[in-house]
């Protein structure tokens, strides 16, 4: 992705379910992400239009962070109010989590399927695969049929290790925006 486009970031999604009972889960890891950047920035979150919401300063860029409050496989219903703010898909970086990779590993990525992933596809169904990602790898379990008990579980990890996890997440899109 070029420099141009990078800049052209207003709003970073992090998915997650909402409720205290799935806050510790693999599958809210977008979450987490985006709390660390509140905090690191001074934002404060409001509930509105279904979501939670926090505007920051990241690099000199005015950055809208968003929390979706609809559950995991209706995140994309947020993207009509993103557009009424004149933020389309090109505006806006996702992070979450991807069983794809293994546990630890963070990529960005332009664009691509959902590869399995609900909350993913529900912002595909609203506005196409052209959006910028940033993976969290939490791994695979060893028996396909546990796929939404395996996201839906607490991290097996140790928390100081998801939290370093997360901060080196949160410091990746930041480094992304400043580049």
């Amino acid at each position: 992705m070029s420099s141009e486009s990078k800049s052209l970031i207003k709003a970073i999604i992090g998915l997650g379910n909402p409720g205290r009972q799935y806050e510790s889960t693999r599958h809210n890891i977008g979450f987490k992400v985006v709390d660390v950047l509140c905090e690191r920035f001074g934002g404060q979150w409001k509930e509105q239009n279904n979501m939670q919401s926090a505007q920051v300063i990241i690099n000199g860029k005015k950055i809208l962070l968003i929390k979706p409050q609809t559950f995991m496989n209706s995140s994309g219903r947020v993207m009509p109010f993103l557009q009424k703010q004149g933020i389309g898909v090109e505006n806006i970086l996702v992070a979450h989590d991807e069983m794809e990779i293994q546990f630890g590993s963070l990529k960005m990525r332009s664009g691509g399927s959902a590869r399995g992933h609900n909350g993913l596809k529900s912002f595909i169904e609203q506005c196409g695969q052209d959006f910028m990602r940033l993976r969290f790898g939490i791994g695979r379990p060893d028996n396909r049929d546990d796929v939404a008990d395996y996201v839906l579980a607490n991290f097996t990890e140790s928390s100081n290790e998801v939290d370093h996890l997360t901060e080196q997440a949160a410091d990746m899109i930041e480094q992304y925006l400043g580049d």
